[in-house]
């Protein structure tokens, strides 16, 4: 598995402090930006979507300032589907239920420690399959 980061400049410091703590158990890839200068978020997240889309093993982690601008780019990637997560509960849904693939989080809503929490709990939910399996290849 491998877990490919991006953010904006909104996101960046987020971005920053889940490079350091998820680096220590995780192989993250950091796909930018570098400095905290503005940046345009759709490139980020068009670049890490196809990352991310082309195997089923990867997962992505995308920060903006809200999570939304991120999310909403990153989805129109093919097999790219991105969750926007604020809570315990819509993360883990995202995966059982939507097979998530990447966690859209915003710097400016949540805290360090959610932001750390919510990542691992969609990286160590499984995906139910089932009927939502059905309805995840309608999208």
């Amino acid at each position: 598995m491998k877990i490919f980061i991006a953010s904006d400049h909104a996101g960046f410091n987020l971005k920053k402090y889940i490079v350091l703590k998820l680096s220590k158990s995780n192989k993250v890839i950091d796909l930018g930006p570098k400095t905290d200068r503005s940046v345009d978020y759709p490139i980020f997240a068009k670049k890490l979507s196809k990352k991310v889309a082309s195997n089923k093993l990867n997962f992505g982690i995308l920060v903006c300032g809200s999570g939304m601008g991120m999310s909403m780019a990153a989805n129109r990637t093919k097999n790219a589907r991105a969750a926007l997560c604020y809570s315990k509960k819509n993360t883990k849904l995202s995966r059982l239920h939507n097979n998530a693939n990447i966690i859209t989080l915003g710097e400016r809503l949540i805290n360090k420690n959610k932001a750390i929490s919510l990542i691992k709990i969609f990286l160590s939910t499984k995906f139910e399959g089932g009927r939502h399996l059905r309805r995840v290849r309608k999208i």
